[in-house]
Order: C-alpha cells, then structure tokens, then sequence
C-alpha cells in the first residue's frame, strides 16, 4: 500500500506496529551510540593524557559522515534500504563488541580505539540515508510530521539520559559500558531484521557523478526544499552560542560545574518538551510563516542569552532556543521528505545531512573565532542578528515557502 492513499485500520495497524518496531531500534542503537561516546573519550584521556586526542575522536567520526555521505545515499536509492541499515548495524555492533573484548582484556590502546571508531563511523555513515529515508513508508503521509517529533524525542532523551547512564556504568570501567552499548545495539539489529518494510523496486543506475551529484540538483530545482535547508544552515551557522557556554557560565554567569551542566541541558529539555508536544498536535496550516516564526525565534532566544548576566534567565533563553529549533527542524526533516520521490529520499536525505553537519561544525568554529575577536557576548550577539537578519532575507528569496500552507503538498504542484 502506497503510504500517500488512505490507509484502512487493518493497514493503518500494520504502520503503527512497523513504526514502533523502528523507532525502538532507533531509540536503543541511540542510548547505545551517547554511551559509547561518553566511554570513549574517557577512555582515550586515560591512556594517553592529551586534549589534542580528543579532538581524534572527532575527526574521525567527521571525516565519514561528510565525504561518504553522497556514495552513501546513491546506495539507498539502488539497493534495500532495509538491508543497508541492518549491514551497518552489524558492522556498528561487531566493532563495539571488539571495544569491549579488548577494553577487558586490557589489549586496548589508543589506535585500536580510534580505528575501531572510525568502522562505527564508516558504518553510520552508510547507514544513516537509508534510515532517514526509511519513515516515510512506514506510516500514512498525515502522520509522518508527529512520526518525524517522536523519531527527534527519543534522540533528545538519548541525549540528555545516555551520557549519563554512560557515565555512571563508567564506574564499574570501560569495558562495562562498551557491553552495555553492544547488548543495546544487538536489540536495535534484531528488530530491523524483523522490521516490514515495503520498497519500490529501484531503478539501478551506475555511480556517476550526475547519479551522484543528483541530490544537490533536485534540491537546486525544488524552492522549497531549497530554502528550508539553506535557511536552517545558515541558522546554526550563526547561531552557535552554545559552544561558548563554558566562557559564558564561568565569566558572566559566575557559576560552577554544576552551572554549566544545566546550561547543557536547557537546549535539550526544551526540544524534547516541544518534540513530545508536536508528536501530539499536527501543524495544518501556515507551516511556512511557522518555519520563519521558529528560525527567528531562535535568533531572538541567541539575543537574550547573550545579554542575559543571571543564570535562570540564560536558562530560561537556552530552553526557549532548544524548543524554536525542534519546530524548525520537524518542519524541515518532514518537508523534504514530502516533497522527494522515494526514488531520490536516500541522495536528497544526504545532502541534507551534509549541510547538518557541517554546519554544526563550522558553527563551533565560527562562533569561536568571532568570540576572539568581539568576546564570548559580542559573538553571541552577532549570532543572533545574524540569524535574524537571513530570516529576513530568505522571506524575501523564497516566497512560495513563506506562503506555503501544508507540509505536504498535491503531487501536481511538488
């Protein structure tokens, strides 16, 4: 059953329980991956003493997402996307029960660590399209907004639960956490071995560069599509405040470690109350005023906390910013699905991912390279305006995005 006709209850049950089946997966191999980061960072300062190795950890869990992520959707495109998930996270799974062997029996070092995280990484990395581009046809389109807020609240609570869990477990040393984050990621496998899920039998066409390249030219076509992604880019770009928050809860807050811990979480708290309460309430008209309403929204929060000089208001600020950018980005996440063919959601869903993360990453440097120049509040300063100021400007590129009404729209006007 095509996933855009109107579903009966019988079918409309099988969704539901497909659905479910998914997001468990994706909510267990989520607690198991913010477990395994926690461990190995501390793991890799344990051995070797040095902040420069742990700039490594991110490297080469960098260098995968970006440069293998066009390859990575042409995949999704021409093979099952089910069986790719379910190779990735056998090969995910493989090398965190080699962490775990090794860490026990005390043959680890610093290279294995780093080589066995880069196969985590790699694997991601491939699987990472296929799983974006999975959801739509596992529930009916009406749904697939309140299905894109509870995908985001379980990575939220993932977030803010399993580094915790992870350090806690840590206690007991590596290797505990390592086992823990492997039992958690066989579960995620054997549900997505079991997983039903309905593909239209691709069209097979060779790697080339326009194959390849394809993504980036739908989304170029596609204005709407265009401007949701880009405007989003530009947002994070600027607004990266949140990299400056140790500057901000030691030199202007004048707190302590405590402080900075609820500065961390104030973000992910307010997405997960807002993810929860979208994945309950549908978004049925204006969701493009609503878009631009959620982006400025974020710049506006950016504003307030860099000018604020207490700690609940920048609380206050921080949980607000959180909340704006979980609105922007089921909006987001559900437009581009809607508006891609299922034969072009694995390129399109990596191009975005593209623009996802290195925007998150070069909004870190960003955000650290002006805060040496204005300081940690000009910085944040010009981040909000900033943000402000591309609102402003993509109201005026994109108006049939500032206009539209629904996120899905009739296949005739796509």
């Amino acid at each position: 059953m095509s996933p855009k006709s109107a579903p009966n209850s019988a079918d409309s049950l099988l969704h539901h329980r497909a659905y479910l089946a998914f997001w468990c997966a994706r909510t267990a191999s989520s607690f198991g991956f913010q477990m395994l980061s926690v461990a190995v960072g501390w793991q890799i300062y344990a051995i070797t003493g040095r902040a420069f190795d742990l700039g490594l950890i991110g490297l080469v869990q960098f260098f995968p997402s970006v440069l293998l992520a066009l390859p990575a959707g042409h995949l999704a495109d021409q093979f099952d996307r089910r069986r790719i998930v379910l190779i990735g996270q056998i090969v995910e799974w493989l090398a965190i029960v080699m962490l775990a062997t090794m860490t026990l029996l005390h043959a680890i070092n610093e290279a294995g660590v780093l080589l066995l995280i880069f196969a985590v990484s790699t694997a991601k990395a491939f699987e990472s399209p296929s799983l974006q581009s999975m959801v739509p046809a596992l529930v009916p389109t009406t749904l697939l907004p309140r299905a894109m807020a509870v995908n985001a609240s379980a990575m939220q609570a993932a977030m803010i639960m399993g580094p915790a869990l992870g350090g806690l477990l840590y206690v007991a040393g590596p290797g505990v956490v390592y086992a823990a984050a492997a039992a958690l990621y066989l579960v995620s496998t054997v549900m997505v071995s079991q997983l039903r899920y309905e593909q239209a039998p691709p069209k097979r066409e060779p790697a080339t560069l326009k194959t390849l390249f394809a993504g980036v030219h739908f989304i170029r076509e596609r204005k709407d599509v265009l401007g949701v992604i880009s405007m989003d880019l530009f947002a994070v770009l600027l607004g990266g405040a949140t990299a400056l928050l140790p500057i901000f809860a030691k030199d202007i807050l004048h707190t302590g470690p405590w402080g900075l811990g609820l500065l961390r979480a104030a973000p992910a708290f307010g997405a997960l109350l807002m993810s929860l309460w979208l994945a309950r309430h549908s978004m049925e008209r204006n969701v493009g005023k609503i878009m631009f309403a959620s982006v400025a929204g974020f710049g506006v929060a950016t504003l307030v906390f860099a000018l604020s000089k207490v700690l609940w208001l920048s609380l206050l600020a921080l949980f607000a910013l959180g909340a704006f950018d979980m609105v922007s980005m089921v909006i987001r996440g559900s437009l581009v699905q809607l508006d891609t063919p299922d034969a072009m959601r694995g390129r399109v869903s990596a191009v975005n991912a593209i623009f996802i993360n290195t925007s998150n990453q070069l909004g870190e440097f960003e955000s650290g390279m002006v805060a040496a120049w204005l300081g940690a509040v000009g910085s944040a300063v010009v981040g909000g305006i900033g943000t402000l100021a591309v609102v402003g400007l993509w109201v005026l590129l994109f108006p049939t995005l500032r206009r539209r009404q629904r996120l899905h729209m009739a296949s005739s006007s796509a």
